[in-house]
């Protein structure tokens, strides 16, 4: 492995590129994204190494930590391709790239550089070769990527130089004591997975399932200790409670039971073998109880495989939430290989999962994510037995074909596809066109309309300016927008049995009732943009004709001008 070794072009078969288009993709379509990225990591580590070459620093030379890697990397190949491709490596590397062009800000530099010699030192631990390597020391703690972290007790708070040495799968690492001399910590990280005094040595955690068939042990980091585990920032370890390890590992293993199914590869069915970590975020203990849906998720394009989030407390959300975030690493790794649009990043663009307005690479990320979501649910749609279970699953997969579809749309009809990005919109085009024909039990698709009439309605009541007449290249916006929270797309998926408020008497579908109670709302306040919302909606379900139709088309309209 050598970054200076010239690859072959690589040429995506058609096939492939067709499943990924569709909103899927095989296990050779994933496993050709991760090839790409790994050339793409050799290539952006190259230019790392060029910008570090002169870089003054305590500890080892990263041109040096190189050398070492790549020596490790041919005695165990295969260990050292698993760290080079980990997620929190792409994410350092990208990091660090915008450390040197002046874009991300960070510990000093060279202790950043630095963690190209913890990833030779965990090479090396693989390979059994000997080094010694000077490192840096964050308050005595040294991560080592893909094994775990190990911490000198009483060490020198804040940054310092260290030294560390393997030799046949021992690892030494010495640095500055808290008052005076030097400390020391000895272990095996290889076969040491308990610290018996819970001080020296924290081992990587994973997560793991069995598949029923009983085949190999499907392995998933949870990464905890990584600084490169978040998007884009440095971040401290935030060690999780064992009893919140438990619990990832109890939701995930639902959740991999819930997306293992057997036939053809298609939009939303994902392997949980194409997971390479999950960064937990937001909490390290099982108190408070975690909400019922994920709050807050998210990936990024440098950390194929990777996705960040908040842990919920349903396994049928965790489960959701893999295949969207998933979508976005496939996405991404597709907009590493191909010029799919021509984007000047302009924030004008209505998102039917969003509350404010998004540029038309984003759009791009949420309708190929939410196609993957749409997947998903037709397939719980299939496979449920009737009752609470299908009624949410039929909600869920008709709004979000709907959504998805509405996006495509909108990309198809912007003249900002390349050709290769006509293609795979196209695809996403002919799978939603498809289950769009697909039956789904009238009360959920009647309720999943009039949620994403809502969102649609208070989105331009919120972000739309009045005033302005709408130009050729999109809506102008208000000056006093502001986020807003979006409390109805999950609020519709159930059928209220005893509705009492206006969106409860929507959803339940007297909209007579819902007109009443949004009526009495904007008689105290005529402008406020969930009411009305609310009340346009209702007044359409009503009253279906050509005047409706332009109030759900422009609902801006029916707001008083803002003043100043």
């Amino acid at each position: 492995m050598t970054s200076e070794q010239h690859l072959a072009p690589l040429r995506m078969p058609d096939r492939l590129f067709a499943e990924l288009a569709a909103g899927g993709g095989s296990a050779a379509a994933v496993a050709f994204l991760e090839r790409a990225e790994r050339a793409r990591r050799l290539l952006l580590l190259r230019t790392l190494l060029d910008h570090l070459d002169t870089l003054p620093t305590p500890v080892t030379p990263p041109a040096e930590a190189w050398r070492v890697l790549k020596e490790a990397a041919e005695k165990s190949p295969g260990p050292v391709e698993r760290l080079l491709l980990a997620p929190a490596t792409g994410g350092w590397i990208s990091h660090m790239l915008r450390r040197v062009h002046g874009t991300a800000s960070g510990p000093p530099l060279w202790a950043e550089a630095g963690h190209l010699s913890a990833l030779a030192l965990s090479a090396c631990l693989h390979a059994g070769t000997e080094t010694v390597l000077d490192v840096p020391l964050t308050s005595g703690r040294l991560p080592l990527p893909g094994l775990g972290m190990i911490q000198l007790p009483a060490a020198q708070e804040g940054l310092a130089a260290g030294r560390a040495t393997t030799a046949g799968g021992e690892l030494t690492v010495t640095g500055p004591g808290r008052t005076t001399g030097s400390v020391r910590v000895t272990c095996r990280p290889l076969t040491r997975r308990a610290d018996a005094d819970g001080g020296t040595w924290l081992p990587l955690r994973t997560l793991t399932h069995t598949g029923p068939d009983g085949t190999a042990p499907v392995t998933v980091v949870l990464e905890d200790l990584d600084p490169y585990r978040d998007l884009d920032d440095h971040l401290p370890p935030a060690r999780l409670d064992e009893d919140e390890a438990q619990e990832w590992q109890r939701l995930f293993g639902e959740a991999a039971r819930i997306l293992v199914r057997p036939g053809a590869p298609g939009p939303g069915r994902v392997d949980p073998a194409m997971i390479r970590a999950i960064v937990p975020f937001g909490r390290t203990a099982v108190s408070p109880p975690p909400p019922p849906f994920v709050q807050v998720s998210a990936s990024s394009g440098d950390s194929f495989g990777g996705m960040l989030i908040v842990r919920p407390a349903s396994a049928l959300a965790l489960a959701e939430t893999l295949v969207h975030e998933l979508q976005h690493s496939k996405l991404a790794a597709l907009l590493h290989l191909f010029p799919l649009l021509e984007d000047d990043r302009g924030e004008r663009y209505y998102a039917p999962w969003r509350t404010d307005p998004r540029h038309l690479t984003g759009l791009l990320h949420g309708a190929y994510a939410f196609t993957g979501v749409a997947g998903f649910w037709r397939d719980r749609l299939a496979g449920a037995e009737g009752g609470e279970e299908a009624e949410r699953a039929a909600y869920f997969f008709a709004l979000r074909r709907l959504q998805s579809r509405l996006a495509v749309r909108t990309l198809l009809t912007s003249g900002r596809l390349t050709p290769q990005g006509r293609a795979l919109v196209s695809g996403l085009a002919r799978t939603l066109d498809g289950w769009l024909r697909e039956p789904v039990p009238h009360a959920a698709l009647t309720r999943a309309r009039t949620a994403a009439a809502l969102h649609r309605t208070e989105w331009r009541l919120r972000n739309v300016d009045p005033a302005v007449e709408i130009p050729s290249d999109g809506p102008r916006f208000r000056p006093d927008r502001t986020s807003w929270p979006d409390v109805r797309t999950h609020a519709f998926a159930d059928r209220p049995a005893a509705p009492h408020t206006a969106d409860e008497h929507l959803a339940a579908g007297y909209a007579a009732a819902a007109l009443a109670g949004y009526a009495g709302q904007l008689a105290a306040d005529p402008a406020e943009p969930h009411a009305l919302a609310g009340w346009i909606v209702a007044r359409a379900v009503l009253d279906p004709g050509r005047a409706t139709r332009r109030m759900l088309a422009r609902p801006e309209l029916l707001q008083p001008l803002h003043s100043g």
